[in-house]
């Protein structure tokens, strides 16, 4: 007989703490809408997974150690490695301990700017999760499952391609032939805009949970897209899924609870690239009831996510209302971890003499302005402080490369009936996902990224040999570590832990 328990923990902070999720420093002003951190234990013959996820961008090296030490003196009878803790990516989040593009506050001049200790924060966070991991665990009763899945057009390809061929000088061949033809967030409206690196993945994917009298009490909802809407703004923000939790409550009760996990999504995002015009009249129809909110940098994206939150509803009741017809209260429950090791992208000494030269140049730039605003300077500051430590980063990794070539990663392997979850701890490409999906033995598999690590930060990309060759952020090595060589480790490795759980 299955059990099933839930919790939830608002870890949201009225505190100035700086936001995670660009390359420069956000300093909250306050909370938009609340960030959680919502748990869901699943146990069955003595074997069972604690899903713990969270609003945020991702996890640093040490926070899943910190969550782990707390519910192990909480509730000694938990098995810490049982927690899959995973991140939504949500770029309204505060940092844990501190930002690995600049480092503690101290370091940073921020006169007249006042920022909350981010360790403060960090352990009130831990002490949240730990909380609802404890309570999900402890309220575990007999229940059923239900799952399926439908489409929710959420993601869109974010990685525009150039074709030189179509371009309109030389000069701009020549610069394709420079920084590579292929960029994250290009304009679509230039000559030579070609198309995109890859399609879009439209899959959702639900587990449910009911009660002993099969009352609906959540779910697990996984959709291949960072939630990253309010990317720029400095409020905290559960973006799109804050407003998918508020629609799902006032039509399924407000007792519900909602379980959210990134799958691969590395060159994914919420947003449409070439149809901005008819989007504007769309949404200026649509949600003439949002008004605009003046503390908001970007106001629009309201709208957007709005929309977005309405498809993965609808997409939840077309699901629930067939996939709730086969309810399972006796499903096998297998839940294994592996550490692996992974190919790294190998940084050739062109490279490295590439980027010693860069990081002079950055280093020059590397100016505090005092003519501009405080809160203008620190942004400026830390845009130019992240270009720094992404050059001493990739010269490091050259200096050390021939020490260890691989890179350790922790993945989950979680079977529910005949259902699966694999996690990884990258901002993984599609690709990647597709290949163990079609290879999978089991009905439905969810693949679950920003997984936590205990010994390094989950979130950095893990791009496709296409797309290192097209270049651009996100394939290229100061935002990636592992290679494409790895990935496919990934998927074989993946596909290997899957088919030993499946018999």
């Amino acid at each position: 007989m299955l059990k099933i328990g839930w919790a939830s923990r608002d870890v949201s902070t009225d505190k100035p703490v700086i936001i995670r999720g660009q390359h420069y420093t956000r300093i909250s002003k306050g909370v938009l809408d609340p960030i959680m951190a919502t748990a869901l234990t699943v146990e069955n013959n003595g074997d069972y997974v604690i899903f713990l996820s969270t609003d945020t961008t991702d996890t640093v090296a040490g926070v899943l150690s910190l969550v782990c030490e707390k519910v192990k003196k909480s509730d000694p009878e938990i098995d810490t490695a049982k927690i899959l803790m995973s991140a939504t990516h949500a770029h309204t989040s505060p940092i844990q301990f501190d930002c690995r593009h600049w480092g503690s506050i101290n370091d940073i001049p921020h006169d007249g700017v006042t920022i909350a200790d981010s360790y403060e924060y960090t352990e009130f966070f831990a002490s949240m999760c730990a909380e609802a991991v404890c309570e999900s665990f402890e309220k575990r009763k007999n229940g059923l499952i239900a799952y399926g899945y439908g489409y929710a057009a959420v993601a869109h390809h974010r990685r525009v391609v150039y074709d030189p061929e179509l371009s309109l000088s030389e000069e701009r061949k020549a610069e394709l032939e420079r920084i590579g033809t292929t960029k994250m967030y290009g304009h679509t409206e230039l000559p030579d805009f070609s198309g995109y690196e890859s399609g879009p993945d439209h899959f959702s994917n639900f587990m449910f949970t009911f009660d002993q009298n099969e009352k609906l009490t959540g779910a697990v909802i996984n959709i291949p897209c960072p939630s990253q809407n309010c990317e720029v703004e400095d409020y905290l923000s559960a973006d799109y899924w804050h407003d998918v939790r508020t629609i799902l409550k006032k039509r399924y009760g407000e007792d519900l609870y909602i379980l959210p996990q990134c799958a691969a999504a590395g060159d994914m995002s919420p947003r449409i690239l070439h149809y901005h015009k008819a989007q504007e009249r769309r949404y200026a129809l649509k949600f003439s009831d949002i008004p605009e909110d003046s503390r908001l940098i970007a106001p629009y994206e309201m709208q957007n996510r709005r929309d977005i939150a309405i498809r993965i509803c609808d997409s939840f009741d077309e699901v629930y209302s067939w996939a709730g017809k086969e309810k399972y209260s006796d499903a096998k429950v297998v839940h294994k971890t592996k550490t692996l090791d992974l190919a790294k992208i190998y940084v050739s000494k062109e490279d490295y003499e590439k980027y010693k030269a860069r990081l002079i140049e950055d280093q020059k730039n590397l100016v505090y302005d005092k003519t501009v605003s405080p809160e203008e300077a620190l942004k400026k500051y830390t845009s130019r402080l992240c270009k720094v430590r992404e050059d001493k980063y990739v010269i490091n990794r050259y200096e050390t490369q021939n020490e260890d070539k691989a890179h350790k990663t922790e993945i989950h392997i979680i079977r529910i009936g005949d259902i699966a979850f694999a996690s990884n701890q990258f901002e993984l490409f599609m690709d990647y996902q597709h290949r163990i999906q079609a290879r999978s033995p089991f009905i439905q598999t969810f693949i679950v990224q920003l997984a936590a690590q205990y010994h390094c930060d989950s979130g950095t990309y893990l791009p496709t040999k296409r797309a290192v060759k097209g270049k651009g952020y996100s394939a290229v090595m100061e935002s990636s570590i592992v290679s494409p060589e790895g990935g496919n480790q990934l998927v074989e490795d993946t596909l290997v832990e899957l088919n030993g759980i499946s018999e």
